[in-house]
């Protein structure tokens, strides 16, 4: 099943879930030519494992907390919390609270 993207000069709310963080899903919010940005959910105790992207990532916590491992050192990353890595940097998580993440994507690496 085809992801569907928002389409270019629509407005998207990225806030905080909230009360229905508990319910909600990862979802796609847009993949354009050079740029994919996404909300990652993910619930106490669920990692995602090392991995890599092609072109700079930025993470930020929207809620909850993210134990974020990149370069041999972990960091917690809260509410408000954004990182920023290099092309091709590997990266873990794992989310020590229900959490929701605003993750942004160069697909097009300089």
């Amino acid at each position: 099943m085809a992801l569907t993207h928002t389409p270019s000069g629509q407005v998207v709310s990225v806030l905080a879930l909230g009360d229905r963080l508990a319910q909600a899903t990862s979802s796609a919010i847009l993949k354009a030519g050079q740029l994919e940005v996404m909300r990652v959910v993910l619930r106490a105790g669920k990692s995602m494992r090392e991995h890599h992207t092609p072109g700079e990532v930025t993470v930020q916590c929207i809620e909850g907390a993210v134990e974020f491992k990149a370069s041999g050192t972990t960091h917690m990353l809260r509410a408000g919390d954004l990182v920023h890595l290099q092309p091709r940097a590997l990266h873990a998580l794992t989310a020590v609270e229900d959490a929701s993440l605003l993750v942004t994507i160069c697909l097009a690496p300089g």
